[in-house]
């Protein structure tokens, strides 16, 4: 039977397979949690400060820190080192054609022999993004939970490491050694699932990191935040807390997961008969099921577009972390077999991002959607900062097309995965620290959090605020920066990772703003004598069939600086060069006031 005879079950049946491909790696289980630091110690509290002081920890940001994204921080204690995330940002507008940014490794390259392993907070990608570049540069074991281990092999197998590093499953409250260190994985809830915050048992004392995390009672799952471990560990003492400030800003607490889900129930009755197309982040997988419960509860088929919602979807679906009922999931090719109000089409694009799925579609790009007025359109995302004018743009064209569109501001579409003033202060009072670092947000974030420990009464010299690269130091009893290693950025642009630097983008940038003029002459060696230009070819610059003065100036310039040139000076094409440049620039500015690119180019003849 061939493919048109297959009736649409078989056929339903059959995408549902596409989504569910089979290729994931037994991974190794941790299984035995060690308590490595025992309440109660036989030697008395002098002895013990006195080991203490020998055994100092560094704690080493290298990125996520007056920043948003490329999360990655080292921790070291005598000959031991351990990586915590290793992340990725995205580019911002002054850097053109870049890709992605991600952590200067240069610190942990040269101490590759100490260290004992990678462990993951959680599978967003400013946590692990820029795993496989550094699992390229230095092979030692990953440590994550189960959903994370699972995005990490995707990730490993684009970059063809697949089955060449060891990824280790380690559940929560199970216990993983580090050399003199060992790393305790705590539970803890996020907008993606299987986050953990991580408690750091070292000789110094217990340094507790929340990684990304808020505090939700009514979680998707029923997997709530492991609270409970927390005031465990703060009643016993903890030297540090690394918390999370990306919503320090924000007051009060943030909304449950669960209140998304209750306005989609609202929003899919009221486009009835309307097909809905829901934008959300790829990575929020509580966000899909829960639109795929109310696809299952108005009898509609659920189609996926875009490759990292469908390569998360088969992930979460392999693993468990999606229930999908039979006969919902159909693939995207098969839309037109139903009525509009028959399907909710997930996709990607909630940020606005140019070649995104439903920016195509709003700019009527795409080559499988076209957007019509029978289309009822869900942007389940907040705009990241700088990403406001895209968004804005994508909806305006999505109403032109005639589209019902809504979106955070309207609806309560989103939540946020990170906790708010009220939950970071109970996190404080929960551990009460005797130090605490704000961590993972800018400046201001960093700030901001500074002044709720301040309010939780904590010291203000015991509050520290890091930079990227900053070495910070405690032996148990004092805390400080004592020093700088080299931290900063890595430029991937395709295929080339840290060869575009900021001379490149600086002529990109300059490229971008004013064009180029590239001008070439020939110069006939035997004589001496320029024999053929100057010619001018404009880029980005001016019109030249509309600029025929100006290029007719411009030629006379560059003429009048070449008969100027004594033999010697022609023979020194370095000086002819920034001479025909130098002159050229000056007479451009003069008329036009701008500063294009010029390159010269002589050519022997």
């Amino acid at each position: 039977m061939n493919e048109k005879e297959k009736s649409p079950k078989s056929r339903q049946s059959s995408a549902r397979g596409t989504y569910q491909k089979r290729y994931y790696k037994k991974r190794t289980p941790v299984t035995e949690h060690t308590e490595l630091y025992p309440e109660k110690h036989s030697r008395n509290q002098s002895a013990q400060l006195k080991e203490n002081k020998k055994a100092a920890v560094k704690i080493i940001p290298l990125g996520g820190l007056n920043e948003i994204g490329k999360n990655m921080t080292v921790f070291e204690c005598s000959n031991d080192m351990f990586i915590l995330d290793c992340g990725l940002s995205f580019p911002d507008s002054d850097m053109p054609g870049v890709d992605i940014v991600i952590p200067d490794f240069a610190y942990v390259e040269r101490n590759r022999a100490k260290i004992r392993g990678i462990v993951i907070t959680h599978g967003h990608e400013d946590h692990i993004g820029g795993l496989a570049y550094l699992l390229k540069k230095v092979n030692v074991p990953v440590y994550a939970t189960r959903l994370t281990i699972g995005l990490i092999e995707g990730k490993l197998k684009e970059q063809g490491l697949y089955g060449k590093v060891k990824l280790n499953t380690v559940e929560p409250r199970k216990t993983v050694k580090m050399g003199c260190m060992a790393v305790e994985f705590i539970k803890v809830n996020h907008s993606i699932p299987d986050a953990v915050g991580m408690a750091i048992h070292t000789p110094a004392g217990v340094i507790i990191h929340t990684g990304d995390f808020k505090i939700d009672y009514t979680p998707i799952d029923g997997k709530i935040i492991d609270l409970a471990r927390f005031g465990e560990l703060g009643n016993k003492g903890v030297l540090a807390l690394m918390s999370e400030s990306t919503n320090a800003e924000r007051s009060g607490y943030t909304h449950s997961e669960k209140t998304v889900g209750e306005s989609f129930d609202k929003l899919f009755r009221r486009a009835e008969g309307k097909r809905i197309i829901i934008a959300t982040f790829s990575s929020n997988i509580h966000r899909v099921q829960q639109i795929v419960n109310s696809a299952v509860k108005y009898g509609r088929k659920v189609a996926v577009f875009g490759r990292s919602m469908v390569n998360v979807i088969n992930i979460a679906t392999e693993l468990g972390y999606l229930d999908i009922p039979d006969n919902t999931l159909i693939d995207i090719e098969l839309m037109d077999e139903y009525e509009s109000g028959e399907i909710v089409l997930i996709t990607t694009g909630s940020q606005g991002e140019p070649m995104s799925a439903l920016t195509r579609m709003a700019m009527k790009d795409h080559n499988k959607v076209n957007i019509t007025s029978t289309d009822f359109i869900i942007i389940s995302a907040r705009p990241i900062p700088g990403n406001e004018k895209y968004v804005t743009k994508v909806v305006n064209e999505l109403m032109k097309s005639g589209a019902d569109v809504i979106y955070e501001d309207m609806y309560e579409v989103h939540v946020s995965g990170h906790a708010c003033q009220e939950e970071l202060k109970l996190m404080i009072a929960l551990i009460k620290p005797k130090f605490f670092i704000p961590v993972h947000g800018e400046y201001k974030h960093l700030k901001k959090h500074s002044e709720l420990a301040l309010q939780m009464g904590i010291p203000e010299e015991n509050i520290l605020i890091a930079s990227i690269g900053n070495v910070i130091e405690t032996d148990g009893t004092k805390m400080g920066i004592v020093s700088q290693v080299p931290a900063g950025r890595i430029l991937v642009d395709g295929l080339g990772v840290g060869d575009v630097g900021s001379i490149v983008l600086r002529d990109r940038n300059h490229l971008a703003q004013d064009g180029i003029i590239i001008v070439v002459i020939g110069l006939n060696r035997s004589t001496n004598r320029i024999s053929a230009g100057p010619d001018i070819i404009s880029r980005g610059f001016v019109y030249v069939r509309e600029s025929e003065e100006l290029m007719n100036d411009a030629k006379k310039c560059l003429t009048e600086t070449l008969h100027k040139c004594s033999p010697a000076e022609l023979r020194e094409w370095t000086f002819l060069k920034n001479k025909m440049r130098d002159d050229l620039s000056d007479c451009i500015y003069e008329k036009t006031k701008r500063s294009p690119m010029i390159l010269p180019i002589i050519m022997e003849t």
